[in-house]
């Protein structure tokens, strides 16, 4: 089944958009059969899960931070993470440099921002993204490279608002590209679409869908 559900997904995406498997709390083995029909781009949600895979699973695979990351859990992915989805302050992006320079390493980061009507996602607001890049701090860190956004929709059956969100996170991304990007072409990045909604997402310009239940199945919160 999951090697058919990559096979099924992979050959519908467009040109330009990348699937990252999201594996969190589904065993070594079934990530090993998304591995074995070529998925390389795997996301999860937890330092300590992300760390144990990390260490047992083949070493070309591009392991994708999504979660909420706490300061001090940095250190434990910066040797080996492809890409942070989560940055959502000055504080954190700031830790992440200090220890990608550690593990001599220059991280690719995403700026989360909140687009849902969900008090419980996390991520900055557009205008404290601004403010973020209008102080100007980030432009002197130099072991990470900020490519793009990440945003997660509502939860919710009313796809007509998923499409607002996600139109308001692509022509927020365009905001940036001009006016505190102009040039810089890895800033191009747009992570959003999972399972229920990323044909949406595709359609308002994501480049990175995160989809675990249609690959994986449900996931098992006891393990």
């Amino acid at each position: 089944m999951i090697a058919e559900e990559i096979k099924i997904i992979t050959s519908e995406l467009p040109a330009g958009v990348k699937l990252i498997a999201v594996s969190k709390f589904h065993p070594v083995e079934a990530v090993m059969e998304a591995y074995d029909v070529g998925q390389r781009l795997f996301g999860e949600n937890k330092v300590q899960e992300m760390t144990a895979k990390h260490e047992v699973l083949p070493a070309d695979i591009q392991w994708h931070f999504i979660g909420h990351l706490q300061t001090n859990k940095v250190k434990y992915i910066a040797p080996f993470v492809a890409m942070i989805h989560s940055i959502d302050s000055l504080h954190l992006l700031q830790e992440v440099d200090r220890q990608a320079e550690k593990a001599g390493r220059i991280i690719d980061v995403l700026l989360q921002i909140h687009i849902a009507h969900e008090e419980t996602k996390f991520g900055m607001t557009f205008d404290e993204c601004r403010e973020l890049l209008n102080e100007g701090t980030w432009r002197q860190l130099t072991h990470v490279r900020i490519c793009g956004l990440m945003g997660m929709a509502t939860f919710t059956d009313d796809m007509i608002q998923v499409e607002h969100e996600f139109a308001s996170l692509q022509a927020f991304l365009e905001e940036l590209k001009s006016k505190w990007f102009a040039g810089e072409t890895a800033f191009k990045e747009l992570s959003m679409g999972m399972t229920e909604d990323y044909p949406i997402a595709i359609r308002h310009g994501s480049t990175f869908i995160r989809i675990g239940t249609m690959i994986f199945g449900e996931r098992n919160y006891n393990k």
